[in-house]
């Protein structure tokens, strides 16, 4: 079925930078994108990021240190600031 949408015009310009990337056509990369939001599990669960920051101290202080070490491991491009 053909739709008619405006986008940006840096948007549209992203979109096309990105399709010619995937070797898709503009329309195939928008198709996707929406297919994948509405996926099922595209979505969190109610309440999933208030029960990630409701961890205690000790598994907070244990995830930094992971990510710190993940950090300090990385070869291929510098840790990024989070």
């Amino acid at each position: 079925m053909v739709t008619s949408i405006h986008i940006p015009k840096p948007l549209l310009d992203a979109v096309d930078r990105k399709a010619r990337a995937l070797d898709v056509s503009r329309d195939r990369l928008i198709v996707q994108a929406i297919e994948k939001e509405l996926a099922p599990g595209a979505d969190w669960s109610p309440g999933f990021f208030e029960r990630l920051r409701a961890v205690d101290a000790g598994t907070a202080a244990a995830v930094d240190d992971l990510l710190t070490s993940v950090r300090q491991a990385r070869t291929s491009k510098p840790p990024s600031a989070l």
